[in-house]
């Protein structure tokens, strides 16, 4: 039987490529925008021109409750995607907290009103795998951030708390609604046109030459095809009630993706790519003056890996190579004139 189904933030990057999927699997999509008049053509030029009946566009924002039932109406599924990401930290946190916890109630709330069946929230890996001491550990998806240690910035206090409140709110007031989380870690890939992802902002930088050393930083990273397919198996394998699935690849440092796009482009686009590795000392000198590299320098020579089994034993979820998503995303920033060469 054909589904409906409320991607919300359908611009957003992740948002985007699960809807590409989902249209291929047959489901109709709704999704919302916060500007219907200025995001409506190009999602759909994104989308190839689905069919008018198989994508309806709908304008909500997070932090208000004009548009969303017209945009859950009729859904057996929500996909919350839509939260708030900034290339930089805010001077006030509750900047991406409030927003982040106040959209996901509210999707909750309206998603409960309208009947839907199931609610798969994307969480982050920000909410399991911070807040702790260790230079080099591994996490699950049975573990959760100590939104109260130094290295729990904002963005990674948002996505913390935005979750919690999710759980927290299904088990008072949920009923026989299911929910499950995806938690992403860095997700690249090919991105659309110029208004890319804050998510890829490390390809970019590095292809730019806007780090002519490579800090001592590092992510697990996942393609946000796979991404996107994990959560479509989240909508539609049965029996997922109160689940949680990582979403992961291998941790690589800022220098391995350098490497990498050393390796796997041409030597004219790479020029800029730095080949060596930034002194610690250089990146506190540089966090003085700068708030972003200020919040993430408690990043420096951490090694967080992350233990997927349960996603690719219970979904049978699997992962390409974190160098085809490396290449495929720079390819795609070069095309979209994003980056010079």
């Amino acid at each position: 039987m054909a589904k409906t189904v409320l991607v919300t933030g359908g611009t957003g990057y992740i948002a985007g490529e699960l809807i590409r999927q989902l249209l291929a699997r047959d489901w109709t999509v709704h999704t919302t925008v916060r500007n219907k008049g200025k995001s409506e053509e190009m999602l759909r030029k994104r989308l190839g021109n689905p069919p008018q009946d198989k994508v309806k566009v709908f304008e909500a924002e997070l932090m208000s409750d004009d548009g969303w039932a017209e945009a859950v109406a009729g859904c057996t599924h929500v996909a919350h995607v839509a939260s708030p990401i900034a290339a930089s930290t805010p001077k006030d946190e509750n900047e991406m907290i409030v927003p982040a916890r106040e959209g996901t109630l509210r999707a909750l709330r309206f998603a409960k009103e309208a009947g839907v069946e199931r609610f798969v929230q994307t969480s982050s890996m920000a909410a399991v795998a911070y807040g702790r001491s260790e230079k080099n550990y591994t996490v699950s998806e049975a573990d959760w951030t100590n939104i109260d240690h130094p290295d729990a910035y904002p963005y990674v206090k948002s996505k913390t708390i935005a979750e919690r409140a999710a759980r927290d709110w299904i088990d008072a007031e949920g009923g026989d609604m299911e929910f499950v989380s995806v938690n992403p870690s860095m997700v690249l890939g090919p991105v659309d046109d110029p208004d890319f992802s804050p998510s890829v902002e490390i390809v970019r930088q590095l292809l730019a030459g806007d780090v002519p050393m490579a800090p001592d930083l590092g992510f697990a990273i996942v393609d946000t095809r796979d991404t996107a397919a994990l959560h479509v198996k989240c909508l539609e394998e049965p029996g997922l009630g109160g689940e949680r699935f990582l979403a992961a690849g291998k941790f690589y440092k800022f220098i391995d993706v350098a490497k990498m796009l050393k390796e796997g482009l041409p030597p004219e686009q790479t020029k800029k790519v730095p080949t060596r590795v930034m002194p610690n000392f250089l990146v506190s000198i540089l966090s003085l003056f700068n708030a972003g590299i200020r919040s993430i320098k408690s990043e420096l020579g951490k090694s967080r890996h992350g233990d997927v089994s349960h996603s690719k034993e219970r979904l049978d979820w699997e992962t390409r190579p974190v160098e085809e998503s490396v290449i495929d995303c720079a390819k795609s920033l070069i095309e979209h004139g994003v980056v010079k060469v």
